[in-house]
């Protein structure tokens, strides 16, 4: 099984946030060509990421996310909680 290649979004030279650059369409080869920042949710760990993905895919519902991830509502909870406070730390 290959391991998935995840996006990069910090410099590996010094820390910074890196932004795109550049796209492209693989079916006609159209590039798009400029500086664009990249999302704040792509700044998180893949942990939080995969959380938001699965609190999305469970309607939003901790309670459904509970039931999902096999904890307690209080924990599920408190997980929102931390990603929530990671999210406004990228904001700052």
């Amino acid at each position: 099984m290959s391991k998935k290649r995840q996006l990069p979004v910090k410099c590996p030279s010094c820390a910074k946030p890196l932004e795109v650059k550049r796209l492209r369409c693989e079916n006609c080869e159209t590039e798009v060509d400029g500086s664009y920042p990249l999302p704040a949710i792509l700044h998180l760990s893949k942990e939080d990421q995969e959380f938001i993905l699965e609190f999305v895919k469970n309607s939003g519902s901790l309670k459904k996310m509970a039931q999902h991830m096999n904890r307690s509502y209080p924990l599920v909870r408190n997980r929102l909680d931390e990603v929530i406070e990671n999210l406004k730390k990228l904001e700052q």
